[in-house]
Order: structure tokens, then sequence, then C-alpha cells
């Protein structure tokens, strides 16, 4: 039983609902998939777990769907923002089959560019402070007590509003005034919506030192828009609200995961493959609003280091595709004009996690 414990470490401890790299952000919303969920009285005496996850990316890359937009970096007009967070989440393991997990980032943004404050000079926003807290239930659909090859874990969860999702900070007009306002969508700490997140984490072992294993994660939310203006301190535009951008969406996000784990000893060193993604429009509720829709598929490098009560991880997806899809702007834009409209995005080469796992 043990070794398959530690396999299944390997990808169940990192995070599997934050790191999308850029301003198409899958926010982090707390709260780790572990495999402190599988422990129960056959194996160790621990019920509670801790994880600590750190996450990091400088997103600066424009992209119109998969295509770079180069000559922002060369004019110096790109967006630069500055991502890192801390993810917290503490796990009640109630048995072998079931747990209940509690997670909450601590989240700082800085976001630098030029049209923003009014194209002549450079300028920053910022945000800092909790993002939205995560509850959520396991259920291993298999029975670890068995010692199966193939594992199969559920999750059902809600995502609560408690990030600050009307962050301000002060902007700069053509003339040189500053002026309060909402800063931008990918550094606000929340999304303003109550969602409702289901998981699955599947894990098959090949032999005492080979594995795989597949994590899918979405987030659902039902609320169009959260009200929060786009002028960033200015009078909204006629053209926002003929094409709906005047206010922040509330949008849904996904992700996907699979690959392999090959262990040695306490070490165990994962190469897999990562589908992040929000979507141009929601699975229930309308599409009014602001987004960045768009998706990053990775090629996610890893490695894990087993103790008794202690894991420790690093993982590092790199970006191989990254696409700005249309929005719904986008689309009634070309509805209303005739003309094929799509948004820009800025994404990040790579984004570092770094953290660890304790349990108690």
């Amino acid at each position: 039983m043990k070794p398959i414990i530690i396999i299944l470490a390997a990808f169940l401890f990192i995070q599997t609902e934050s790191g999308a790299q850029g301003c198409v952000a899958i926010r982090s919303v707390g709260g780790m998939c572990t495999v402190d969920h599988l422990f129960g009285a056959d194996t160790v005496s621990s019920k509670w777990s801790f994880n600590l996850n750190t996450r990091y990316f400088n997103s600066f890359r424009h992209f119109v769907g998969t295509e770079e937009q180069k000559q922002r970096i060369a004019n110096n007009t790109q967006v630069i923002n500055h991502n890192a967070s801390i993810d917290l989440s503490l796990t009640r393991i109630l048995n072998n089959r079931w747990s209940i997990t509690f997670g909450i980032p601590v989240i700082s943004n800085t976001r630098s560019s030029l049209y923003e404050h009014g194209g002549a000079a450079r300028h920053s926003t910022s945000s800092f402070g909790l993002g939205d807290a995560r509850i959520t239930a396991y259920h291993w659909l298999t029975d670890p007590a068995k010692g199966r090859k193939f594992s199969l874990q559920a999750g059902l969860g809600i995502k609560l509003p408690t990030g600050d999702f009307r962050v301000m900070d002060h902007f700069y007009t053509s003339t040189g005034t500053k002026v309060l306002g909402p800063v931008d969508q990918s550094i606000q700490l929340g999304d303003g919506g109550t969602g409702f997140t289901m998981e699955l984490n599947a894990n098959q072992v090949i032999s005492r030192k080979v594995s795989l294993y597949g994590n899918f994660f979405y987030l659902l939310n039902p609320r169009e828009h959260n009200g929060v203006s786009t002028a960033r301190g200015g009078a909204t535009s006629a053209t926002a609200l003929q094409y709906g951008s005047d206010v922040m969406s509330v949008p849904d996000q996904y992700m996907i995961r699979f690959g392999a784990n090959f262990t040695f000893n306490r070490f165990t060193v994962s190469a897999g493959y990562r589908h992040e993604c929000v979507p141009s429009s929601d699975l229930i509720g309308g599409d009014y609003g602001f987004r960045r829709p768009g998706y990053v598929n990775s090629i996610e490098p890893g490695v894990t280091y087993s103790m008794k009560k202690i894991n420790l991880y690093a993982y590092v997806p790199v970006a191989i595709v990254r696409s700005r899809t249309q929005s719904y702007a986008d689309k009634e834009r070309t509805k209303i004009t005739g003309v094929y409209a799509q948004g820009d995005a800025a994404f990040a080469d790579l984004a570092v996690n770094i953290g660890m796992s304790v349990r108690f």
C-alpha cells in the first residue's frame, strides 16, 4: 500500500485549480486536491492534513488567437502582470473514503501598462489580500483499502466570494490627472460570484515505479457579471455599453491534467500535460460582461520528495500553446459591425509552483 500512497502523492499534492498564466486567468480559489483523503485507519493515524502552495508567474507576451503580437514588446506597449499567491488548505480526513477540505489563497498582484494610464507613460496598479475560498467534499469511488491498481476520486465543492472584486487603485489620464477606479479584472482578488466546483482525480499503477494520473477540475459560476466597471475610474464609453464590456463578467474556468510519475526511493519525478481554459460562454447563466477568454496548453515537469508525514514538491508548467479566443464583446462587435473582431491577452512563459503538505 505504501508505494501506491507515495506515487499518488506526486500528483495529488499539487494544486488543481490555480495557475493559468496571464490575463486569461484561472483564478486561485483556494484548496488543494491532496492524497491525504486516501489515508484511513488501515494506513496511518493522520486525521488532518495541511497544504501550502506558492505560485508565481509573470505575463507579458500578447496573443490574438494563437498568434503572438511581438510588436507589443518591441514597442514597449505590452502589459506586464506579476502574480504571486500562497494557497493554504486544511483537510479533515473523515475515514478512508471521505474527507473535507477548506482552502483560501493569499494573493499579491501588480500590473504595469501604458494604455490604462493615458498612453504617455507606464504606471502600475496592484492588489493584495485574500482570494475566493473553497470548501470541498472528496470521496474515493474506488476502495483504497483494497490496494487496487486503479484509483478514482470525485470532489464537489462551493466557491465563496471572499476575495475583494472591487479593488481600487489610481490611474492616470492623458492629461496626467490621477483618478481612482477598479483595477483590471486580471488582478482583482475575487470574481464576486458564488461558484460550484467539480473534480475527478484518477491514478493507474503500472508498476512499483511507474503510474499514470489524470485530473479534471471545473468551476461553474452562475452569476453573469459582478457590476464592477471596466472604465478605470472614468466614464463608461458608448462602445463598451454597446458591446457589453462595461462591467466585469464572472466566468467559468476549467483545467485538465494527465501524465506519468516515476518513483525512485523517496523521489517521484512527473512528466505531464496541462490544459487550462476560461471559456467565452458559461455552462449556466449569461455571458454579458468583460472577460478575456482563452486557454493555455503546457508541458508540466515536477518532482516530489516524500517523507513519513511531509511531502515537498515543485512543478513548473511551461506554456507551449497560448490562445486568446473571441469574447462575448468580440462576438457582439462582429455581429453589429460585420467585421470580425478578436481582442488580445497577455500570457506568461511558465509558472512556478513550490509547496509542501503535512499530515498530523
